[in-house]
């Protein structure tokens, strides 16, 4: 783990299990429990653009083509999602995919940009279908994992926070923690709350607007529970600081602080209750919630990045950055993390 002072820009190496040490023992820490699904789905495309379906298809209707890969991004509601297909450039709207080992289908009902399509699942008889996507479905590691997923992965790709299945990416700072690590902390006085944000692929989508005003950020539906909320109100007003752990937890606080605002309300008087985070911090941004963050590595041209220099400073950060390319730090979803306070 490394550190960084947000006032100094003081950088020093240490390890996460350290945590503990390196707290006053009043700080609120956030996290995010989403769990991740396993969104990964694999289907053929039945209609009149498919090819004759064979003795033995899973595919009713006598069409079928060759084996898709469906990967879940977004759930717009209980039976409509976006999807990454692939190969995709030929799936049209009104075209039925069926998927395998299941009864499980889907109706193209949209496009979008970046080859994204809108899905309307059904299942048959009265199974639901966040039942059968669990079953059949495979954990959508990173790309540059080049492996297959496995068995394991399903639940090795989970913080130990991970409760609300509703994530197609993991809220991957909070891999670090550990229940030892965590009961730590409790024992010091840290106070822990939750909040759940729909992590989605949106999230490492690269920016590829020339300035960076003009990237479209993509929404992720968050929740806020009543504790939570009061815990957050309490702590700001007590003068306890706020460390959010992953960049996911700061959209959505700092997302909830400026509903409060145009509302009329302190900042700290968040609402509970379910919404989506539209908001797309970048440097500038007045931060009024979180004073800490713990957060890995993130790729270059990623809104993570820009969040983190928002946060902390860009000369700084990239001077951590290239503190930690040197150092061999480890980047990425399962790579080492940086704590700024």
């Amino acid at each position: 783990m490394l550190l960084l002072e947000r006032g100094s820009g003081r950088i020093e190496d240490s390890l996460f299990r350290g945590l503990p040490s390196l707290v006053n023992g009043n700080e609120l820490v956030v996290v995010n429990n989403a769990r991740v699904i396993p969104a990964r789905l694999y289907a053929h495309r039945a209609g009149t653009h498919a090819e004759p379906a064979g003795k033995h298809s899973p595919a009713q209707k006598g069409f079928l083509t060759s084996r898709l890969e469906v990967l879940l991004t977004r759930r717009i509601d209980s039976e409509v999602w976006e999807a990454l297909v692939r190969p995709g450039r030929k799936v049209r709207s009104g075209e039925r995919l069926f998927f395998e080992q299941s009864d499980l289908e889907a109706e193209v009902v949209g496009r979008g940009p970046y080859g994204v399509r809108q899905l309307r699942f059904h299942a048959g008889s009265s199974t639901e279908i966040s039942e059968v996507i669990g079953r059949i479905g495979h954990v959508p590691l990173p790309p540059y994992i080049r492996r297959s997923d496995r068995a394991a992965d399903r639940e090795r790709y989970q913080t130990i926070f991970a409760k609300q299945p509703v994530a197609v990416a993991a809220p991957t700072a909070g891999l670090h923690f550990t229940p030892e690590v965590l009961d730590q902390l409790r024992r010091k006085g840290v106070e822990i709350a939750e909040i759940t944000l729909e992590v989605g692929l949106g999230t490492f989508q690269p920016i590829r607007a020339e300035r960076l005003e003009d990237h479209e950020m993509h929404s992720e539906a968050y929740e806020i529970s009543q504790n939570t909320a009061g815990a957050i109100a309490a702590a700001r007003r007590q003068g306890r600081p706020i460390l959010a752990v992953g960049t996911t937890v700061v959209r959505t606080l700092e997302d909830a602080a400026q509903r409060s605002l145009r509302e009329g309300r302190p900042p700290e008087d968040i609402a509970a209750g379910r919404t989506c985070a539209e908001i797309f911090i970048r440097p500038g941004h007045r931060f009024v919630l979180v004073d800490q963050l713990l957060t890995n590595f993130h790729l270059p041209r990623s809104t993570l990045l820009v969040l983190v220099c928002a946060f902390a400073g860009r000369d700084r950060v990239l001077a951590a950055y290239g503190h930690a390319v040197s150092s061999g730090y480890r980047f990425y979803s399962y790579g080492d993390c940086m704590l700024i306070r």
